[in-house]
């Protein structure tokens, strides 16, 4: 089907992401993905885990949008995507054995970033695991110029958006129950953090 939505970017991450993923989801049956946008990443990741159910989610405005790739896939274990505002809590959605979202925290506002780690944990199977994908100050700074341009541009088309800090974020996973595990170097200058459910 031509005309689906789609971005470079997801086209560009999604191998060394898969990479990650195959250390990370083979005991996993159940994902729940946080604002999938285009759908690139859940058709992929569905084809190459058949066996991992892939529960798609974004804001109620674009589900319309993110299904049209979903549903041209056709794939078992990829369903189509349900509604999820991060700020309409509780969800209502099930538990997963893996969290994963890419290319968000930065989008929402911080008030948004907290809603996200305040419900995570509530969401996640025992051991479960959190993998979020994007780009993280650390102590205040950014990793590159390219970075830091990129968080201005955020901040004049939202200026409750921009690049967040890791430590800021990493507290967030711990008070959810989460402990870190890695801190993966992904394409242009982003990172996969991965946190685990504590037991």
């Amino acid at each position: 089907m031509t005309g689906l939505p789609f971005s470079q970017a997801c086209e560009n991450n999604k191998l060394p992401i898969l990479e990650v993923f195959k250390r990370h989801l083979s005991d996993s049956a159940r994902l729940l993905e946080v604002a999938g946008g285009t759908g690139q990443h859940a058709v992929f990741f569905a084809e190459n885990f058949s066996s991992l159910h892939w529960q798609s989610t974004d804001i109620p405005s674009n589900v319309d949008s993110l299904n049209l790739r979903i549903q041209d896939a056709s794939l078992a274990n990829l369903p189509p995507a349900k509604p999820l505002d991060v700020n309409q809590r509780p969800w209502e959605v099930d538990s997963f054995d893996t969290i994963f979202s890419a290319n968000s925290l930065h989008i929402m506002s911080a008030d948004s970033v907290e809603n996200f780690f305040a419900e995570v944990g509530n969401h996640c199977n025992e051991n479960g695991k959190l993998l979020v994908y994007g780009p993280f100050k650390y102590n205040g700074e950014f990793t590159t110029d390219s970075n830091a341009r990129f968080d201005l541009w955020l901040k004049d088309r939202d200026p409750l958006s921009g690049v967040r800090d890791f430590e800021w974020v990493n507290e967030m996973a711990n008070n959810a129950g989460f402990r870190f595990l890695e801190d993966n170097a992904m394409p242009a200058n982003n990172q996969l953090l991965v946190w685990q459910l504590k037991a």
